[in-house]
C-alpha cells in the first residue's frame, strides 16, 4: 500500500526489560496506529538492549533510511538510562544540560527532591529541541529526524501527541475489517490471492484467530482510496458467504 507520497518511520524500542520478557511492549501498537492515521508508514521496528554501541548502530542505520525515527525507553534517571547519551554519540555531538529542561524539573520537584539523578534527566544532545508532554516534567527530545520518547506507555503517547503537528503527513489511510468464525483461511486463499492481484494499491492482510476452541478469520483491508477499500472489503465478504459463513464487516481495525 505504501506510495512515494507517504513519509516513512521506524521505531527503536530500547530496553533490556523488553528483550528479557520482563516487560511486554505496549508502545508499538500505539505508534503504528497513530502514524497510520497521519499517513505515515511505520516500516520497521527494532528492539535493542541498553548497550550504547547497539543503540548508536541502530540509530545511524534507521535515521538514514526513514523519514522519522521514534525511540522509546532509556531516558530516566538511572544508570541504564543511556538513550540520550547514545543519541548524542550517534550524531557526534556532546550531551549538554538544557536550561529549559532544568526549569521544568525545578518547577516540578522541591529543592530537596531535585537530586543529581533527577538533574540527569535535563541532559540532551547538543542542538536537540525538547519534546514536552503533559504527563511528566521530564522532557523527551528531537534532533533532526530522531524523536526520543519515554518508555512508559502513557508518557510516550503524550510525547507522540505533542510532536504530531510537526510531522509531514501523507494521504489518509482507510481501513475496513472483515471477520468471521468457523472458516479457515485456506478455504478462500486462492480467491484472496486473485483479488489482491486485481487491487495492487490495496493492502489485504489475512489473520487467523482461535477463540473458545473455534477457528476464525480476520481480514484487514487498508488503502488510500476509501471507495476501493470498501469495495475490496465487500468482495471479501462475498467470498466468505460463498463458503456458507456470514461475515461481519466494520470500518477500522
Amino acid at each position: 500500500m505504501s506510495s512515494s507520497t507517504r513519509p516513512t518511520a521506524a521505531a527503536l524500542i530500547i530496553g533490556n526489560e523488553i528483550l528479557s520478557g520482563r516487560t511486554a511492549d505496549e508502545n508499538i501498537v500505539v505508534i503504528a496506529r497513530k502514524l497510520s492515521e497521519m499517513g505515515i508508514d511505520l516500516s520497521e521496528v527494532r528492539v535493542v538492549p541498553d548497550v550504547e554501541a547497539r543503540i548508536v548502530e541502530a540509530l545511524n542505520a534507521l535515521r538514514r533510511t526513514y523519514t522519522y525515527v521514534l525511540t522509546t525507553g532509556g531516558i530516566g534517571p538511572t544508570h541504564d538510562d543511556i538513550t540520550m547519551a547514545a543519541t548524542a554519540k550517534a550524531f557526534g555531538v556532546p550531551l549538554v544540560e538544557d536550561p529549559q529542561a532544568i526549569s521544568a524539573l525545578e518547577a516540578y520537584f522541591t529543592p530537596a527532591a531535585m537530586n543529581p539523578a533527577r538533574r540527569r534527566m535535563a541532559l540532551v544532545p547538543q542542538g536537540a529541541r525538547l519534546v514536552e508532554c503533559a504527563a511528566t516534567a521530564a522532557p523527551g527530545a528531537c534532533i533532526e529526524n530522531v524523536f526520543i520518547f519515554a518508555g512508559v506507555p502513557e508518557i510516550m503517547e503524550s510525547m507522540l501527541d505533542a510532536i504530531a503537528d510537526a510531522l509531514a503527513r501523507g494521504p489518509q489511510t482507510y481501513v475496513h475489517t472483515v471477520s468471521c468464525s468457523g472458516l479457515p483461511e485456506s478455504m478462500i486463499a486462492d480467491e484472496l490471492t486473485a483479488l489482491a492481484s486485481r487491487v495492487p494499491m490495496i493492502d489485504i492482510g489475512s489473520y487467523p484467530t482461535f477463540e473458545a476452541g473455534k477457528i476464525g478469520l480476520s481480514l484487514v483491508v487498508r488503502g488510500e482510496d476509501a471507495v476501493k477499500v470498501k469495495e475490496a472489503a465487500e468482495a471479501i465478504s462475498e467470498l466468505i458467504r460463498a463458503q456458507g459463513v456470514e461475515p461481519e464487516i466494520r470500518e477500522g481495525y
